[in-house]
Parts: C-alpha cells; structure tokens; sequence
C-alpha cells in the first residue's frame, strides 16, 4: 500500500522520529521507526508463534526516508484505556466492563507466558530488574536514592523471586496498550518474572497521580487479583499476587525514570518529579515494613501538591 494512503494516527512517544499510521478501512496499523522497531517486530513475530495475544506483523521494510517501517494487523480502535475514560460518565471509578475486558486479555497473556517460560540463568533476574527499574538513570538522577537502604530492598526483591519462572515480558503493560483483542506496543520487551506485566494493570493507576481521570475500587482490584491468582494457580500451581509487593517496588522505580527536569522555570515538571520521589520512597517504606506496597495510601498529585507548598514534605 502506498504511504500517501496512510492516515496520520499519532507519534511513537518510544521514538522520537517514529509515527503510527491506520489505513483506510481501519484494518492495519503501520508504524515507523528506528532499528529498535526492527528488534520489536521480531520479538513480536515470536509471540505470535507462541500464541501471545498480539497483533501479526504482516509486512516490514524500510522508507524511502530510510525509516524502519511494520505494518500490523489492527486489534481495533480503542484501547481500555480509551474505553475506562469513555465510560466514565462523570464519575472516576472503572467500570466493570473494563476490569473484567483487562482481566480476561491479561489471564490469556499469562497462560501463554506460564506456557512458554524461558530457561533461567545466572544473571537474569538482576538484568530485569536493571531493565524494568530503569535504575541506572534514576540513581543518576536521583544519586540520594542510590543508598544501602535501597539496595538492601532491591536485593530482598531478588530473592523474593528466586523460583518465580521467567518469560518473554511487556515492561509497560496497562490499560492503554491492551485492547479486548490482545496486547499492542511491545517496545519495552524483554525477560520478566511471571506476572510482573499483568499483576500490576489496576494498581499503577496511582502512580499517574490521578491524571488518567479514573480509579479502581477495592472490589475491582479484588476481583481482578483474583482472577490471576485462579489463572497462575492452573498454570503453575502458585498464586503470583503473593509477589505484588516486589513488582511494584520495582514499578516505582519505573516511573521515577528520566523525571528529573533541566529546566530549572519548568516547575511543573518540578513538581511530578518531586512527587514520583515520594512515591517511591512511601512504597519503599511499606515494603520494608509489611513486604507489600498498597497504592491506594498514595496522595493525588494535587493533594502532593497542597502539601508541598505548605511545606509538609520536600
């Protein structure tokens, strides 16, 4: 198909010279980008023979331009994400349609994980945690977390998921690259431990600060936690949630990421990075205390922010 048919969709945020396009009917998506869109396709290639929920990568080359170009099977127009927000109708809690979509695409995705494990070896695990934590960059930036405490922590997390199997990964699994069909946006791949991509689908909401304009109840994140726990306990024999606490450690470090602003005028981007400080650190103190971490205590951005400017934290 001619690139001129293509419609404009949006730009690749994973690359900055990258872009999404759709075709006309609606039926592709064709997306462009660098040699990393390369390696993305190729993974995505092998889940697909694997019988992970993903849409099948149908064409690749290379733009005129010299651009790495993929073109897709479309999973459809609109992700959960898209979904949770249309449904909002003036209220902030998911609705239960969109939990039970999200539980039933993530149970397929870790029953094709468990099915397909990669072998272990030494190395492996800390190499996810590296990858997954982005922790080289955040204690770059943030060189005041890079401390006994918190590597103490990190190495609890270790060992916490000594025998977890290990499996091809998403890294930057939620409601907005998952669709009721499958799972789009395999950018971020990579080796993880079972159930580090789906456990966590309901409980990073907060982390957004309450800028994706919705919530999860207790019952929904109940019911979805359980509902994984049923899915790992068949295929494993383990309920996986019981490791929550050590994945989203992990997934604070995450969102701390490249936070830190250079430009000293952008307060606002002050501010977030500030607040995903503090996130961190809440989460790493509920760790160290109770071997979990509940993101429903996390302050909203807004209610951080009150309390920054009256001086109640840093």
């Amino acid at each position: 198909m001619d690139a001129t048919e293509w419609r404009f969709v949006k730009k690749r945020t994973a690359d900055r010279d990258g872009a999404v396009y759709v075709s006309p009917d609606g039926q592709l998506y064709r997306r462009t980008g660098g040699e990393g869109l390369r390696a993305e396709a190729a993974f995505q290639r092998q889940l697909a023979d694997l019988d992970y929920p993903v849409p099948p990568v149908l064409e690749e080359g290379v733009t005129d331009d010299g651009h790495v170009y993929v073109v897709e099977q479309s999973l459809g127009d609109q992700t959960l994400h898209d979904m949770a927000v249309a449904s909002l109708n003036g209220g902030r809690t998911l609705s239960d349609e969109v939990v039970d979509l999200a539980a039933q695409v993530s149970a397929r995705l870790l029953l094709a994980q468990a099915t397909h494990p990669v072998a272990s070896a030494p190395g492996l695990l800390r190499e996810w945690l590296e990858q997954a934590g982005f922790t080289a960059n955040v204690f770059e930036e943030n060189p005041d977390l890079n401390t006994a405490r918190t590597r103490t922590a990190l190495g609890t997390v270790l060992d916490c998921l000594d025998s977890v199997p290990l499996c091809r990964g998403h890294l930057d699994y939620g409601l907005p690259n998952v669709l009721p069909a499958g799972v789009v946006d395999w950018q971020h791949h990579g080796v993880v431990p079972l159930g580090y991509d789906v456990l966590l689908t309901l409980e990073v909401i907060p982390f957004k600060g309450g800028n994706k304009g919705y919530t999860a109840s207790p019952g929904q994140r109940r019911r979805y936690l359980a509902g994984l726990d049923d899915a790992s306990l068949d295929a494993t024999g383990q309920p996986l949630s019981q490791h929550l606490g050590a994945y989203l450690l992990v997934k604070a470090l995450f969102f701390l990421a490249l936070m830190r602003p250079t430009n000293p005028s952008r307060t606002d981007k002050h501010l977030k990075w500030q607040y995903r400080r503090h996130l961190f650190t809440k989460g790493l103190e509920q760790y160290e205390r109770t071997g979990t971490v509940d993101t429903t205590l996390f302050p909203r951005l807004e209610e951080f922010a009150a309390g920054h400017s009256a001086g109640d934290h840093p």
